[in-house]
C-alpha cells in the first residue's frame, strides 16, 4: 500500500454537511473530513487535494471537476455520486463504495482501488492509466473509451456470476 503523507489544514472529522452547497466557496485541501456525513453536498469545482475523506458518506454528492489528487477515500461510501470530470489521481480508493457513481472523464491515473465497487458505475472516456483495481467489482460497469493502459485487474470481478 503506498503511504501517503498530508498536513491538516482543517480538521472536520464527522462533521454533518448533508445537503449543503460548499463548491468552491470554502478550502478543504488538507483537510481531514473522516467520517463526515456529505450525503447530497454540492462540492462542484471544490478544491480537496490531499484531503482525508476515510469512511466519509458522499452518497449522490456532486464532485463535478472537483480536484481530489492525493486523496484518501478508504471506505467512503460515494454511492451514485457525480465524479464527472474530477482529478483522482494518486488517491487512494481502498473499498470505497463506488456503485452506480458517475465517473465519466475522471482523471484516476495511479489510483488505488483496492476491493473498490464500482458495480454499475460509469466510466466512459475515464483515464485509469496504471490504476490497481485489484479485487474490485465492476459488474455492469460501463468502461467504453476508458484508458485502461497499465491499469491492474487481478481478481477483479468484471460480469455477474450466474
Amino acid at each position: 500500500m503506498r503511504a501517503q503523507h498530508r498536513t491538516v489544514a482543517h480538521l472536520l472529522d464527522g462533521a454533518i454537511l448533508r445537503d449543503c452547497q460548499l463548491g468552491t466557496a470554502v478550502p478543504l485541501a488538507n483537510t481531514a473530513l473522516i467520517g463526515a456525513d456529505l450525503t447530497r453536498a454540492d462540492l462542484t469545482g471544490a478544491t480537496l487535494t490531499n484531503a482525508d475523506l476515510g469512511g466519509a458518506l458522499l452518497g449522490e454528492a456532486t464532485l463535478r471537476g472537483a480536484d481530489l489528487h492525493n486523496a484518501g477515500l478508504s471506505r467512503a461510501d460515494c454511492r451514485g455520486a457525480d465524479l464527472r470530470n474530477t482529478d483522482l489521481t494518486d488517491s487512494l480508493l481502498w473499498q470505497t463504495n463506488l456503485a452506480g457513481a458517475d465517473l465519466s472523464g475522471a482523471d484516476l491515473t495511479d489510483a488505488f482501488l483496492w476491493g473498490a465497487d464500482l458495480t454499475d458505475a460509469f466510466l466512459w472516456g475515464a483515464d485509469l492509466t496504471d490504476a490497481d483495481l485489484t479485487d474490485a467489482v465492476l459488474v455492469d460497469a460501463n468502461i467504453e473509451d476508458a484508458d485502461l493502459t497499465g491499469t491492474t485487474l487481478t481478481q477483479a470481478t468484471l460480469w455477474a456470476s450466474q
